[in-house]
This record gives C-alpha cells, sequence and structure tokens, in this order.
C-alpha cells in the first residue's frame, strides 16, 4: 500500500501576540504538526488554548510565527502574499461556525462565490456537483434564508468544496447546530473524508472529535499527548 504523504507540516511554530502597550501573550509554543493526505484530525482545546491561533497559520490566514510551515511540500514563509492567496485557494476550503452566505441569494449563487473573480464555463457543473454531494440537489434555487441550520451549513461545505481542495479547515462547524443535525454534519464530513479529502476539525466537544481518525488537545498553547483509532 502506497504510504501517504504530509500535506501538512508545522515545526516548532511559536506565536506571540503583542499590545500596543508592549504587552506579550504567547498563543503557541513550539508546536509541531504533521497532517498526511487523507488523515481526519479533531483539535480540541478550551477558549483560549491556541486552537484559533493554529487554524489561522495552517489556513494561511496568518503568516507572522516563528517556525517553518509546509504545505503540500511547499514551505510557505518563503512566499508573496499573492503566491499565498493563490495557494490557499486553491488547495483550502473554509467552514465556519456562522456559515457567512449570502441570506438572499440562491444555494447555487452562495456556492458559485469561489468563483465570482475566476470563472469558467464549467464552474456551475462543478457546483452542482458539490451541491449533490451535500444531498440539497433538490434545493438549489431556494435562498438560503429559507433553509435550517444544519441545510445552511451543507451550503457551506459544498462551497467549501467547490474549488476541490485537497484540505478541508472546519472550525467549530457544529457550533449552531442541534444535536442530531450536528452528528448528521459529522457524517457528511466523514463521507467526504473517505472520498480522500484531508480534514482538520476545531471543536471543543467531545463526541464531535470523536468522528476523526486523530485527536489532539491544545492546553495553553502547547499539544498534550496525542489519540488516535
Amino acid at each position: 500500500m502506497k504510504a501517504s504523504q504530509p500535506v501538512i507540516e508545522l515545526k516548532n511554530i511559536n506565536k506571540v501576540y503583542k499590545t500596543t502597550a508592549g504587552i506579550e501573550t504567547q498563543a503557541l509554543q513550539d508546536v509541531s504538526l504533521t497532517v498526511n493526505e487523507g488523515d481526519f484530525v479533531a483539535i480540541m482545546g478550551a477558549s483560549g488554548s491556541g486552537k484559533s491561533s493554529l487554524m489561522s497559520i495552517i489556513g494561511l490566514l496568518d503568516r507572522h510565527f516563528d517556525g517553518t510551515y509546509s504545505l503540500n511540500g511547499e514551505e510557505i514563509t518563503t512566499l508573496s502574499d499573492s503566491q499565498l492567496s493563490e495557494l490557499r485557494s486553491e488547495s483550502i476550503g473554509f467552514i465556519f461556525q456562522q456559515f457567512n452566505l449570502l441570506k438572499r441569494t440562491s444555494v447555487l449563487e452562495n456556492v458559485l462565490l469561489p468563483t465570482m473573480y475566476k470563472s469558467s464555463p464549467t464552474d456551475e457543473r462543478r457546483a452542482l456537483h458539490a451541491i449533490k454531494q451535500v444531498g440539497l440537489e433538490k434545493f438549489i434555487n431556494n435562498h438560503t434564508n429559507q433553509l435550517s441550520g444544519g441545510q445552511m451549513q451543507r451550503v457551506a461545505i459544498a462551497r467549501a468544496l467547490m474549488m476541490n481542495p485537497s484540505i478541508l479547515l472546519a472550525d467549530e462547524p457544529t457550533g449552531n447546530l442541534d444535536h442530531k443535525t450536528a452528528h448528521e454534519i459529522m457524517n457528511l464530513f466523514r463521507k467526504i473524508n473517505q472520498l480522500g479529502t484531508t480534514i482538520v476539525l476545531i471543536t471543543h466537544e467531545d463526541d464531535i472529535a470523536d468522528y476523526a481518525n486523530r485527536k489532539l488537545a491544545l492546553y495553553d498553547g502547547q499539544f498534550k499527548k496525542e489519540n488516535s483509532r
């Protein structure tokens, strides 16, 4: 069997925030992480543990840190802002707790948003495929403000899949959902992962993290002992 290749490699990452008064807070301390192709990793931790800082770095949204980070074998600290933006749009799909949808716009139009500035004749076909993947083909023309919370999160997942990313980053994706719907969404993530997409998930809920193949806990900016299955 062919060995999985690392898609995310963080080595000795340190992140410090400094206030205008010069007060420093260390958000991440000597964090190293390898995520292989096809992994499903859950990162857990209380508020202030460093989860959001770590996700911002993994998602190429923050380049102000010490240490090294390679994404799909490319060292990102040497890239320009425009190169980072291109790599992010090609490689990473984002899913958030708040959905971040245009509510008076159709499901199809929301899913097509990533192609707004770089459209191609195949975009609508890819969007329809992504919508079918999340089980919303009957709601293509509905405005998202006509949907339930679970359906809105499915739209957000379809939008993240639109550019066929190798990695999905999900930040508390079930935080606004009831228990039953949350587990429906996690089963969807599991199916997407089984099709080959690497997933890194942030959650503070054990039952949600249990869907992942690996569970990591952050405390005060450092990883504790890893749990895997």
